[in-house]
């Protein structure tokens, strides 16, 4: 771990570069949030079957997840800004063809080849972030990170769905592709001239990447992922959806696994070292991550259900409802630099229980308050969820990376967005799941009762990983590794967590619990 201290100079290079990486984390996201608001006009405008419409989602979904890991290999081993711009060049490309594509089969083709690119970068993204900064102001940049994830999220679907109203019905989600390339432009421009330029392989010298252990890691993934995608495709359903691949994948995992060790043992380079297998900090982090994902990312698609098909709200209210939730993420994740020095690795726990807190009050409010109240639980309910995640993931991704070198930071940035990506596909599949089969009627009753149990899957999730959080704070705070990489001096740091915290924390909790129990009462 190093401890040396950053000169102004470099400072200030560093926070350059990263608002490069930043603007990339910035498009990637925006290109998944944005889309789902035009799905309704492509489906139209491209005369898309079903499964045509399934795959412009499924598609970029697959390919990103399928390569995370070996493109971070690629960034750690050929040097991050070179596979940072390639995956930046071929998103720019692919985001081009989409807006201009002639038909669905183009456009599921494009959108497969968009998320190639995407998974090329995002690696890099954490890795630069790694490289860039140390201590605390790598805390904060992962909270300006998060801060970006969330604002991303937030606006994605307004300006979509202005976009597609304002364009009309063809331009409108042709644009939504376009609105990429100004962002792409400038990091393809900037990039060559801010972002370091890393180690440089010896001309002449031996490429020695661990070919197969790239292809079983990627082979598992997909297996693992393929069945809870095709699990709500309506050409498979939950009943046809290839379940078996789960022990697949799994296969593909102890294949991959025994692969590695060997490979290691014998001095070869490998896709995922030893050392980070066995990281207690970083394996406890990737668990965390995907249980909060499952759980998180099942939690818009009921809510969307709930909000525009049980009670009736329009599409563009039933929006406007999450902002609070994404603002307040993003309020979370730009003050959690801060409260990580008070509060170490107990923030992330904090985090996910604020969150299930959250949960727990839109559930209630569903269930208990007036139809017309219901609106004013699900804000004040979101916006407590999303403060909690705000100050879960920033930290999460910072203490799972504390004790990961530099060297490896392409690959375990990899590893943890994979993990989100598995997550993911699982939470929105058996979320979905119990929510169509829970609802009995068309009725608000029936709807109540379906977003009620599936809400309560999401919180099971969570708590799944808010246990891995829990036993990585009792394992290591993380507070005086924080502090100790910035400063050569030793730091003594309280054994217990800092009053401040939690006393820091409470203040938006506070107010929204407060203006919940107002309406109640009234």
């Amino acid at each position: 771990m190093s401890k040396k201290r950053i000169q102004p100079q470099q400072r200030n290079e560093a926070w350059k570069a990263f608002s490069v990486v930043m603007a990339a984390g910035f498009v990637g996201l925006l290109s998944v949030s944005i889309v789902n608001v035009a799905l309704p006009s492509i489906e139209k405008s491209l005369h898309a079957t079903p499964t045509q419409f399934q795959w412009i989602v499924a598609g970029y979904a697959v390919a990103f997840g399928l390569l995370l890991v070996p493109s971070g290999r690629f960034g750690d081993v050929l040097g991050r800004r070179p596979v940072f711009l390639f995956g930046s060049l071929l998103f720019m490309l692919t985001s081009l063809a989409c807006g201009f594509s002639t038909s669905a089969g183009v456009l599921v083709v494009m959108r497969v080849l968009q998320g190639i690119g995407a998974s090329v970068t995002t690696p890099q993204v954490i890795g630069f972030i790694q490289e860039l900064f140390q201590g605390r102001e790598r805390a904060h940049a992962f909270g300006i990170f998060g801060m970006v994830v969330s604002i991303s999220s937030a606006i994605g679907p307004a300006l979509g769905g202005a976009l597609v109203s304002g364009l009309g019905p063809d331009w409108g989600w042709r644009s939504v592709f376009l609105v990429n390339i100004p962002f792409s432009i400038f990091i393809l421009v900037m990039g060559p001239k801010l972002l370091p330029a890393g180690q440089k392989r010896e001309k002449g010298s031996k490429l020695n990447l661990d070919s197969v252990g790239l292809v079983l890691m990627a082979l598992g993934v997909l297996a693992l992922m393929l069945p809870f995608i095709l699990a709500t495709d309506p050409s498979y359903g939950v009943a046809h959806a290839p379940w078996y691949f789960i022990g697949v994948g799994l296969l593909f995992g102890a294949l991959f696994t025994s692969w590695e060790l060997w490979r290691e043992s014998n001095n070869h380079e490998v896709v995922m070292p030893r050392s980070l297998m066995k990281n207690q900090g970083f394996t406890l982090g990737s668990a965390v991550s995907t249980g909060f994902f499952a759980g998180w990312t099942g939690l818009f698609v009921v809510l969307t259900l709930y909000l525009q098909e049980g009670i009736g709200m329009a599409a563009w209210i039933a929006g406007l409802l999450q902002v609070p939730l994404a603002l307040m993420g993003a309020y979370g994740s730009q003050r959690s630099a801060t409260w990580m020095a008070r509060c170490g690795r107990w923030l992330v726990f904090i985090g996910l229980i604020s969150t299930m807190v959250g949960l727990a009050l839109m559930i209630g409010s569903a269930v208990l308050l007036p139809e017309k109240f219901v609106w004013l639980g699900i804000l004040i309910g979101g916006a407590i969820a999303g403060f909690g995640s705000g100050i879960t993931i920033s930290p999460n991704q910072t203490f799972a990376l504390t004790e990961v070198p530099v060297e490896q930071g392409g690959a375990a940035g990899g590893v943890l967005q994979t993990m989100q990506r598995i997550g993911s596909s699982i939470g929105i599949a058996g979320v979905t799941l119990v929510f169509f089969s829970t609802c009995y009627n068309d009725s608000l009753a029936g709807y109540t009762h379906a977003f009620a149990l599936s809400m309560s899957l999401v919180i099971g999730l969570m708590a799944l990983g808010a246990l891995f959080g829990l036993a990585d704070a009792l394992r290591n705070d993380g507070r005086e590794e924080l502090m100790a990489m910035e400063t050569p001096e030793p730091v003594e740091v309280d054994s217990y967590v800092d009053t401040r915290c939690i006393w820091s924390l409470g203040s938006p909790l506070r107010g929204s619990a407060a203006a919940l129990w107002h309406t109640v009462t009234i």
